[in-house]
């Protein structure tokens, strides 16, 4: 199968790492991403290896009984081994203070790392879920909530497992997930994951619907902030983005964004047999740890809305140089789209880029201004690959299309100005290289009138730069020299600062 067909792929520098066997115990530490591999209770010997390690970290314990789970504080700085139900052994030897206690009944839990929030499930169904945030040694109360069950179970017995359940920090936002079985027998019986927003303050809120459209049993993962779901029968995977949605809903339901694909195999190197060919193999018995990546290129063929296409894209990490290359698609070739469509694509690149000027324009006058009391430090804004600007599409887009032989110039043209009017309407200046490019297309096509129109109008704003390029026009257009010296006259006018004095007349010296 062809490159093209898979989105989701496994990173190429995997943790590599001694598979799990009868001598030898594999356990991963969420919090740090880690992997420790285990001997003999560790008489043996403990490695320990991460994607971000550059060397891994190899010691020796006295094996006293089974190890259960093993973990580090971060920073590697102290070591945790359980090897009981009800008891954790430190091997650096440390006091510990108990800050604050909770008397609750608890069936399991679960961690986040990223947010320090622990989630407890409660009562006899398991469906009323407490979550204590952790921040700066301190440990407080979030609101409680009830998860919505299917089918409630007579008599009461504990029907929400911690498998169903998922934690995620989402486009900033803490989300507990729920992957929803239906009944065979209700209208619906195909699954679907179900997202809770958990506020720092203030009550859960249930937001979100994932359709799933089919049966079985599914993994879950967060990319990107794209939720993956992985469905177990068929090898595939699909992907959710919860911010492509209806406005004003206050419980969005969504449909996968692309079609489901299976994950693009890995190929592990065998010595003396050649490659194991694997994509949802498990880490443990293969002794690979993949992080899961998302592939863009193929999903701009995959998802034909280019509105919709460019709105996923711009919320993805490296998503620049695909971004340009729809924006090349869209006015070339078989897949060349209408001007309504190239002007909805522009609105929302500039829409963009001129939320980061504002951010930046707004960093830089705190700055100036200096702090004022109370006022916490200013973080300058980070410009991510989402902003494209004028030069980019210049460089990668606009130049090499106005040179196309097969495409009609009055589209040529009309494309231009659609960018210009799109930069005009938030109010970001352009930039004179786009109005040369017009003036350039303009003459090359002999459209002298549409040309002095353009001009004589303001549709192209003066500046110096369109003065010298109309004066160096001067032979094919002779209407040009007199243009620019009207555009030189009106800058100087502009720009012109008058100091009359007494005795004297007013004089004017130009900048």
């Amino acid at each position: 199968m062809s490159e093209e067909h898979y989105y989701l792929e496994l990173c190429e520098n995997p943790v590599q790492f001694e598979n799990a066997s009868s001598v030898n115990n594999v356990f991963f530490d969420e919090a740090n991403k880690q992997v420790f591999a285990v001997r003999s209770g560790g008489a043996t010997g403990v490695v320990v290896k991460g994607p971000e390690d550059k060397s891994s970290v190899a010691f020796r314990m006295d094996d006293k009984g089974e190890v259960k789970c093993i973990k580090f504080s971060i920073g590697n700085k102290i070591l945790a081994v359980q090897r009981t139900p009800k008891s954790v052994v430190l091997p650096d030897k440390r006091s510990l203070k108990l800050l604050k206690s909770q008397s609750i009944n608890v069936n399991w839990y679960m961690y986040c790392p990223e947010t320090a929030v622990i989630l407890l499930s409660t009562t006899f169904q398991g469906n009323v879920l407490q979550p204590f945030a952790f921040k700066s040694g301190t440990m407080s109360k979030m609101s409680k909530f009830e998860i919505e069950l299917p089918v409630v179970p007579k008599p009461a017995k504990l029907n929400l497992s911690e498998r169903d359940i998922a934690v995620a920090n989402i486009y900033g936002q803490l989300y507990v997930m729920y992957l929803k079985h239906h009944s065979r027998t209700t209208d619906s019986p195909c699954a679907e994951v179900v997202l809770y927003q958990l506020p720092r303050e203030g009550s859960v809120k249930k937001t979100n619907v994932l359709k799933l459209n089919t049966t079985g049993k599914f993994a879950l993962n967060v990319v990107d902030n794209l939720v993956v779901v992985h469905h177990q029968s068929t090898q595939t995977s699909i992907i959710f983005d919860i911010k492509l949605r209806e406005p004003d809903c206050a419980l969005n339901v969504h449909q996968p964004v692309l079609p489901p694909r299976s994950i693009h195999p890995y190929r592990i190197p065998l010595t003396g047999i050649g490659f194991l060919t694997c994509s949802v193999c498990s880490p443990s018995a293969s002794g690979y740890q993949w992080y899961l990546q998302v592939k863009l290129p193929p999903t701009v063929n995959l998802l034909q809305d280019k509105g919709k296409l460019i709105d996923f894209l711009l919320r993805r990490r490296d998503c620049k140089m695909v971004i340009l290359s729809v924006c090349s698609q869209m006015l070339n070739g078989e897949d060349k789209g209408s001007l309504t469509v190239v002007a909805t694509v522009f609105d929302k690149l500039n829409q963009v880029f001129k939320e980061y000027l504002e951010a930046e324009q707004t960093y830089t006058v705190a700055m100036e201004s200096g702090p004022s009391r109370g006022s916490t430090a200013r973080e300058r804004p980070v410009r991510t690959q989402a902003v494209i600007d004028q030069s980019d599409m210049y460089t990668h887009v606009l130049s090499s299309f106005t040179e196309k032989k097969d495409i009609s110039h009055k589209f040529i043209i009309a494309v231009l100005m659609e960018y210009i009017r799109s930069l005009n309407q938030v109010q970001i200046t352009v930039q004179h290289y786009l109005y040369e490019l017009v003036i350039k297309t303009l003459v090359h096509h002999s459209l002298f009138y549409m040309l002095h129109q353009f001009l004589q109008y303001h549709v192209l704003s003066d500046s110096k730069p369109l003065a010298c390029l109309l004066l160096s026009l001067e032979g094919t257009y002779p209407a040009a020299h007199q243009l620019s010296l009207d555009m030189l006259k009106v800058r100087c006018t502009y720009t012109c600062s008058s100091t009359p004095s007494s005795g004297s007349s007013s004089r004017g010296t130009c900048a």
